[in-house]
């Protein structure tokens, strides 16, 4: 009797915390649209600490929208095809990459790629300002697979929609609540906001998404958001798991335009 009493009146054990599995460190980068500056400062920072836990199995997630808006996407691109020779670098498919190449397919698609961010892409791949302002479309969408080459463009279409890792997922835009992991569309993995960002129940794994921009990390429980708008708030993030531990590192915009690094302990 005093055992059943005891069980009756014993509270639950804690929820167990979502986790990596053991021995492996995943980094997470947001959207980086063009910042190769905020990028290199977060690469150098993360290379600092792999070179003291070598140990460690070290891998980088990058969450997608390298490119757009920004003033650098040509130099984000090969800085990350570069950081792939030397790291176990995985890079997902955002909407903007699929909207860049989409842009080759026909005139149309380039002129809504322009309106989202494009210019500036164009503009790193060396078109000059007078290009992209004199040249007729259809004579701008004859040039672009001259100045953008077809390796460059069979790069960025090899990235991925979704990767697993323990009780985490992590995809570029999030997922539809709706459907299991192994039935989403790729539309919803590049694009989906609101049906995703309004959902409060529990989800398959935990999501650690882009696309949408939040001042702060969001770590909501179910899903955790780290876009922090980097091209236009000067703030690129990147979120450490190791075991059931989350910490985030941030390269930021000083006063100076330096950029400088800045280790946090949680999300928000």
């Amino acid at each position: 009797m005093l055992q059943r009493l005891r069980e009756l009146f014993t509270p639950p054990p804690p929820p167990k915390l979502a986790a990596v599995p053991d021995g492996r460190r995943y980094y997470a980068i947001g959207d980086i649209h063009g910042r190769l500056d905020l990028y290199e400062a977060l690469i150098g920072a993360i290379e600092e600490e792999i070179a003291v836990t070598p140990q460690v199995d070290h891998r980088i997630i990058v969450l997608g929208d390298l490119v757009d808006r920004g003033p650098d996407s040509a130099g984000v691109v090969e800085r990350t095809r570069a950081w792939q020779q030397a790291r176990n670098v995985r890079v997902l498919a955002g909407n903007h990459e699929e909207m860049f190449l989409s842009a080759f397919t026909k005139p149309e698609a380039l002129r809504h790629f322009m309106k989202h961010g494009g210019y500036e892409t164009l503009l790193s791949y060396g078109f000059s300002p007078r290009q992209l302002g004199d040249l007729p479309l259809e004579e701008l969408f004859e040039a672009l697979p001259q100045v953008v080459s077809q390796q460059t463009r069979d790069y960025i279409a090899g990235f991925e929609t979704m990767i697993r890792a323990g009780d985490y997922v992590f995809v570029h835009a999030g997922i539809d609540p709706a459907r299991p992991l192994g039935e989403q569309t790729r539309g919803d993995l590049l694009w989906i906001r609101e049906r995703f960002l309004r959902h409060e129940g529990p989800l398959e794994k935990v999501v650690v998404h882009g696309h949408t921009i939040f001042e702060h990390v969001m770590d909501c429980g179910n899903r955790i958001g780290i876009d922090t708008g980097a091209f236009r708030s000067g703030v690129l993030t990147a979120l450490v798991l190791e075991g059931d531990q989350r910490r985030i590192l941030q390269a930021r915009t000083g006063e100076d335009g330096a950029a400088q690094v800045f280790h946090g302990d949680r999300a928000h």
